[in-house]
């Protein structure tokens, strides 16, 4: 006696199949659309790195899409009542999926942060100054975009459920559904070496794609007593990639007008000491200011150049934008060093401190000299700044002005722009320097280096970060460790924006 299939059995297994081919057909969209990924992020550069991000990116990207199908569409095609309403329900989930990878994509790109929890705030932010530039005639287009998408997912989905008995015959399931899982497990098992042998071109991959968490050596191995964590975390802490030290500056050609007729002098003290007297000279000041060179030297070049001290040793044979500019578009410039700082630093700015010529002062005083050097009859005829800071622990200072500074907060490297937005220059601060234009910010974080560590401060903490992930959170008014969890998406924001200048970018 034969059993024929019931009509309702009939109808679940063509839409399960149905549905396979359809994740596989999303699949490979969202492996395309992930290739933003990629090409957002610093090639490897080894082949052992080339492998895991060609095996992370199809095995990841092929693996969360899948589980999405098993997850939301998967048990619709069990309810088999009406495949119609299952195969519509199928193509906006899967058009809302495929529509945020992109949005994340795209967000990467900009940002170097995931949608997340953690990134509200700074996704909030970046939303406000796009959605701020948006017309009714904008929003109206993204509506029509995604119905077009939506569409499409309808024509995908009406297509494979047509032809799904054609598509049945090739028997193609295992050797697709091993291939990726192979591409899972080798991306996976790499990155448990990379992170025990602290492989650097696999490791600063950790974060490229999102929901992202690869096997860990730390995790995985020191479980069965594979891995010497003390010798490890000894590795760790000298671990530093020196990519970073190559530098592109400027990062595009610099081209404005500035006002040559403008008087402007910036202090920037190199001691510790307090400066007797400056709070009786009206002065606006920004408290929430931060010094984190390790050294002078290091204190002088970021302020001019307005990158970190990171970056110095590339910086020696180069000009930095602020001297250059005005000195290029007939406006006075000179430096003034204090007799203690090295003679071989920018000798031709370099001009005596009594030099009273209009233009642009920049001086690196300690604060005896400042004293004096500050009068009221300079904050009369001149744009001042005057900033504080290095040599303190915690390398917090202060910022004196006599502009409206409208920063809630601010650090070194925001002076040239500053500077320079000052002076009338209306090109980007992108192309020159990795802090804001005081004047008008921006953004209400900072990421700086202090010798061979990344700086990030944001909310009333200060993070402290080694390249190989080492990490120490403290609060900014108390200087005590905190217990906050590290923002990751913070930190891949700041290190993104830090490597603008980086020749892997």
């Amino acid at each position: 006696m034969i059993l024929a299939e019931s009509p309702r059995r009939q109808r679940v297994t063509k839409l399960v199949n149905w549905g396979h081919w359809f994740a596989l057909a999303n699949i490979i969209i969202a492996i395309v659309i992930a290739s933003i990924f990629v090409f957002s992020s610093p090639m490897p550069g080894t082949g052992v790195g080339t492998l895991y991000l060609l095996t992370n990116w199809l095995g990841h990207i092929g693996f969360m899409t899948f589980f999405g199908f098993v997850i939301f569409i998967l048990p619709l095609c069990y309810l088999a009542t009406n495949p119609r309403a299952i195969k519509a329900s199928a193509s906006i989930i899967a058009a809302v999926g495929l529509a945020l990878l992109a949005f994340d994509a795209l967000l990467f790109n900009r940002t170097g942060f995931h949608i997340s929890f953690h990134a509200a705030d700074l996704l909030k932010t970046e939303a406000q100054t796009q959605i701020s530039e948006f017309y009714w005639q904008q929003w109206a287009y993204l509506f029509m975009l995604f119905l077009v998408w939506l569409g499409f997912q309808l024509v995908l989905a009406n297509a494979i459920w047509k032809r799904v008995e054609r598509f049945s015959q090739h028997k193609i399931g295992v050797p697709v559904a091993s291939f990726f899982v192979v591409c899972f497990v080798t991306s996976h098992a790499v990155h448990v070496w990379a992170d025990a042998e602290l492989y650097q071109p696999i490791i600063k991959q950790d974060n490229m794609f999102p929901l992202s968490y690869p096997a860990t050596a730390k995790t995985t191995m020191s479980r069965y007593g594979l891995l010497d964590l003390a010798a490890y975390e000894e590795r760790k802490q000298l671990q530093f990639n020196t990519d970073i030290h190559n530098i592109n500056y400027p990062a595009e050609p610099v081209y404005c007008s500035i006002d040559s007729g403008m008087n402007m002098t910036v202090i920037v003290q190199i001691d510790d000491a307090p400066i007797s007297g400056i709070d009786t000279l009206g002065l606006n000041a920004l408290e929430n200011y931060h010094s984190t060179a390790s050294s002078l030297r290091g204190l002088i070049t970021t302020t001019l150049f307005g990158v970190p001290e990171i970056y110095q040793d590339s910086l020696s044979q180069k000009r930095p934008v602020l001297l250059a500019l005005p000195v290029g578009l007939g406006m006075p410039v000179s430096t003034h060093f204090d007799e203690s700082l090295p003679d071989d630093l920018f000798k031709s700015y370099r001009q005596p401190l009594s030099n009273n010529h209009n233009g642009l002062h920049i001086a690196f005083l300690p604060a005896s000299v400042i004293e004096g050097y500050v009068t009221q009859d300079m904050l009369q005829s001149n744009k001042v700044m005057i900033a504080t800071g290095y040599g303190n622990e915690s390398s917090q200072g202060m910022l004196y002005s006599n502009m409206s500074l409208s920063a809630d907060i601010a650090s070194t490297e925001d002076l040239a722009p500053t500077i320079m937005n000052a002076l009338g220059c209306a090109a980007p601060t992108t192309f020159y320097s990795t802090g804001q234009n005081l004047l008008n910010p921006s953004r209400k974080w900072l990421v700086s280096t202090s010798g061979e560590r990344i700086v990030v401060f944001h909310n009333g903490k200060r993070t402290d970060v080694l390249s190989n992930g080492s990490y120490e959170i403290t609060e900014v008014a108390t200087g005590k460790r905190s217990n906050a969890p590290l923002n990751v998406d913070l930190l891949s924001q700041a290190i993104k924006h830090l490597s603008r200048f980086s020749n892997q970018n």
